[in-house]
């Protein structure tokens, strides 16, 4: 789906705008670098980087598609350009190409109510209930906040994307309608839903058969489960076992506590470097491709091309520091399913993408017809991103920057900031890790929230337990931190530990629980800040 970043010397802010940052644009050279293969084992062995694989499409023919290094750490299967590799965000742009298809079919429109085709949607207000628009699923104008709904299927989850849908019902906005821009998944979850309801098939076979089968994208499967069946897949890998999450060793994850398929619209597609290089000639094709055998394809339309490039919301310009700060856009927008900025007086399409472990990249310059994929089974950003920018400044014939030497300075801010602020609330707690105000057995019973639904607290030998019933394996302990809040001590350590703490009445028994982030730069995703648990005896 996605990650964020730190904007900004030394304040850290989340690390998902950084998955969809920009890159580049200029002028197209006629073959990729000649020591290209050398800059990416030199990238990924000082990142400590498993795998990567490449895609570079110029002038509607593909350059190159090469995989590198290994799919699993300790086994010897090399990546190629086969090896499939969940793509995250990047996928966006595959559900609105899908939404394109029906409009092309006259199924519907872009501007068409939502509620006109599946009637039971509904918004947390009514108004925008009746107003909300096909197109403003897929352009994070709806007034949810950063991530809004994201635990619904992050790190995975039970629930059906309908039941996902309706849960949508109860999470209260951040902002007025339309009013600016918050990157959000759980939309595109509807997108989806709204694929079968007007479609008549799931978002998975449509999606397969409709896109991904025109398109040539043969190896890429929107099903987790077929990702699992394929033994030419990446795993993911991550550094977990520092004070945050990127410091430490690179482990192997669990390749199966994966984004729910409830959230599969918005980043479930598994892909390939040469199905992606297939996907950047439909795009830089503005919807049509030439196979092997000289026919063109259709996918969509160019005028359905035209309106999933075409800017709907402005977005933040940031200012990135150090040498970053070069590659700036001074205009950024977001389209359907695609970022459109600027970048040395060019216009740049391009999406990033991350779950947990892997991360994802796609980047074309339409005016100089090139394009460029990439995916990576790690979340060592700097080699997959540096590389990318080095990549399209030598199809710019841009002067060569050392980007990754770049992108290792703003993450090294992005750690010391984060440890900085750990610091500073452990500094604050000090004299202050007063006894809780219950016993412990008072804490424990089941509460609910409006749109997650239920945990379960329960006492045994070792203290509290918990249990976030809609989240297979988020199940911990819960160990005592100050007066009445508690810290999460996951049974599985890659899921971001939380601080909840327990509200009490005026008669001393458990109100409401609210939460937070322990990690002041955990992913976005983990939004606890967002949930209001009351015990479930009382409603919600």
């Amino acid at each position: 789906m996605k990650t964020s970043m730190i904007a900004g010397v030394c304040k850290p802010l989340r690390w998902a705008a950084l998955a969809a940052m920009a890159m580049v644009a200029g002028t197209a050279t006629a073959a990729p670098p000649a020591d290209l293969d050398m800059r990416v084992e030199t990238a990924m062995r000082s990142h400590g980087v498993p795998g990567m694989a490449i895609a570079i499409v110029e002038d509607g023919k593909v350059s190159l598609t090469r995989g590198y290094g290994v799919r699993r750490l300790g086994s010897p299967e090399r990546v190629d350009a086969d090896t499939i590799f969940p793509t995250g965000s990047t996928g966006k742009a595959i559900t609105s190409a899908a939404l394109a298809v029906l409009v092309d079919d006259g199924k519907l429109g872009w501007d068409d109510k939502v509620i006109d085709h599946m009637p039971w949607f509904r918004m947390y207000d009514p108004w925008v209930t009746n107003e909300i628009t096909v197109r403003d699923l897929l352009v994070h104008r709806s007034g949810l906040g950063l991530g809004a709904g994201d635990l619904m299927f992050v790190p995975t989850s039970s629930r059906s994307r309908a039941d996902t849908v309706r849960a949508l019902r109860h999470i209260k906005p951040a902002t007025g309608f339309r009013s600016g821009y918050a990157y959000d998944n759980l939309l595109y979850a509807v997108a989806g839903q709204l694929i079968e309801e007007v479609s008549g098939q799931t978002w998975e076979v449509f999606v397969r058969e409709r896109v991904l089968k025109p398109a040539g994208m043969g190896s890429s499967v929107t099903e987790q489960s077929a990702r699992f069946a394929n033994p030419n897949r990446a795993w993911p890998h991550a550094r977990t076992g520092g004070r945050v999450r990127g410091m430490g060793e690179q482990a192997v994850l669990d390749e199966r506590r994966t984004l729910g398929d409830n959230g599969a619209p918005a980043g479930g597609l598994s892909s390939s470097a040469n199905d992606m290089a297939h996907w950047l000639q439909v795009q830089l094709g503005q919807g049509t491709w030439t196979n092997a055998a000289g026919e063109p394809i259709r996918v969509f339309s160019q005028a359905q091309s035209r309106q999933m490039w075409t800017p709907a919301v402005l977005t933040p310009t940031p200012t990135w520091p150090g040498k970053l700060a070069a590659a700036a856009p001074k205009f950024s927008a977001y389209a359907l399913g695609w970022n459109v900025r600027d970048y040395r007086g060019e216009k740049m399409i391009d999406h990033g993408g991350a779950i947990f472990g892997v991360l994802a990249y796609v980047v074309m310059v339409p005016e100089r017809n090139f394009g460029i994929a990439m995916l990576m089974n790690a979340e060592d950003m700097p080699a997959m991103r540096g590389v990318a920018l080095e990549l399209v400044d030598h199809y710019l014939g841009a002067p060569k920057t050392d980007w990754v030497a770049a992108f290792d300075e703003f993450m090294e801010l992005r750690f010391n900031g984060g440890i900085e602020a750990l610091d500073a609330a452990a500094k604050s707690r000090v004299g202050s890790t007063g006894k809780a105000s219950l016993a412990t057995a008072r804490y424990a019973g089941r509460y609910r929230d409006s749109w997650y639904g239920e945990i379960d607290i329960k006492q045994d030998k070792g203290g509290l337990r918990i249990d976030f019933t809609r989240t297979p394996g988020m199940v911990g302990r819960l160990e005592h931190a100050q007066h009445d809040t508690f810290r999460t001590v996951w049974d599985d350590p890659t899921i971001e530990p939380a601080y909840l703490t327990f509200g009490l009445s005026a008669e001393g028994k458990v109100d409401r629980i609210t939460l937070k982030s322990v990690s002041p730069i955990a992913d976005f995703s983990y939004d606890y800040q967002d949930l209001l648990f009351t015990p479930e005896d009382k409603g919600s």
